[in-house]
């Protein structure tokens, strides 16, 4: 089995102070949590903006240099996605503001859901042209895109990006599980989606909501990676009586890794893998 990528997901745009006082929400409060889960040992992180007033999400990149530039005084090496999410922006100037920061503030990766989508009180905006453009920027600035997968067609669209030579290998997929519109937590949408990603291409399961643990446990299982973390579910237990913190999370990740004989990929050996930069001042990709 490949040593297991852990992409740590600390806020997310939904839990708030109110539901669980654990989220990370200001810029400092997001640099401990991912400070802990490096030092725990992770593999990248996928960053969510928020004001530091309101503690609504923002696209600001203003927002997003202040969070990198806390994580990299103290892991200059630990890849860092930032988000593109169509959920509360969908024009291409705010999704995509994020990826015009440069030199030690430029991310090595940014999100690309392949596809719309509904939640279940809001839908998140993918427009094929819309997927195009910001695939197209990350490549003009050496951006890696991080390939958002919450069905089986998003797996092929992905592929047609590929063909048209918009985005290159090594590719690397979420595949998220549980949402009410989209593939389910069981062994049949898993086998269908894991089915369709390309044999090359790395992956990491995500599970929504209390099926965060036993996709992630799957994952582990049958050698793939997992995406963890508060902005996919803010429980420690399904009877959901204790609010969990990000460490936990992580925490319990390193013990069924154990388990299963699996070691942790490092940030150095991901980076590797998907032919990016090394990191320590030279971040995302170079295209040719």
């Amino acid at each position: 089995m490949e040593k297991l990528i852990i992409n740590f997901t600390p806020t997310g745009m939904i839990p708030t102070k109110d539901m669980t006082p654990h989220v990370p929400v200001t810029v400092n409060e997001i640099v401990e949590d991912v400070h802990k889960a490096y030092e725990i040992g992770i593999t990248m992180v996928h960053i969510h903006a928020r004001d530091e007033a309101t503690g609504v999400p923002t696209y600001k990149k203003e927002v997003y240099a202040d969070i990198i530039a806390g994580i990299r005084k103290y892991a200059p090496d630990l890849v860092i996605c930032a988000s593109l999410s169509g959920r509360n922006f969908n024009t291409l100037d705010k999704r995509s503001d994020v990826l015009h920061l440069e030199g030690d503030l430029k991310p090595d990766m940014g999100s690309l859901t392949l596809s719309s989508l509904n939640f279940n009180k809001v839908a998140s905006m993918n427009a094929p042209g819309m997927i195009e453009d910001l695939a197209n920027v990350m490549k003009d600035k050496g951006i890696v895109p991080e390939l958002e997968v919450f069905d089986v067609g998003m797996i092929n669209f992905g592929k047609y990006l590929v063909k048209k030579k918009i985005i290159e290998a090594p590719l690397y997929y979420n595949l998220l599980f549980g949402n009410i519109a989209c593939a389910q937590s069981n062994l049949l949408h898993t086998g269908v989606m894991l089915n369709d990603v390309q044999n090359d291409a790395f992956v990491s399961i995500a599970g929504i909501g209390n099926s965060q643990l036993m996709m992630n446990s799957l994952a582990i299982a049958i050698g793939k990676g997992v995406r963890v973390g508060l902005e996919d579910n803010i429980w420690f237990d399904a009877e959901r009586t204790r609010l969990a913190t990000n460490a936990e999370l992580i925490e319990r990740i390193h013990v069924i890794a154990k388990a299963n004989n699996r070691s942790i990929m490092s940030p150095t050996e991901f980076r590797k893998e998907m032919q990016m930069e090394p990191g320590h001042g030279r971040y995302g990709r170079v295209y040719s």
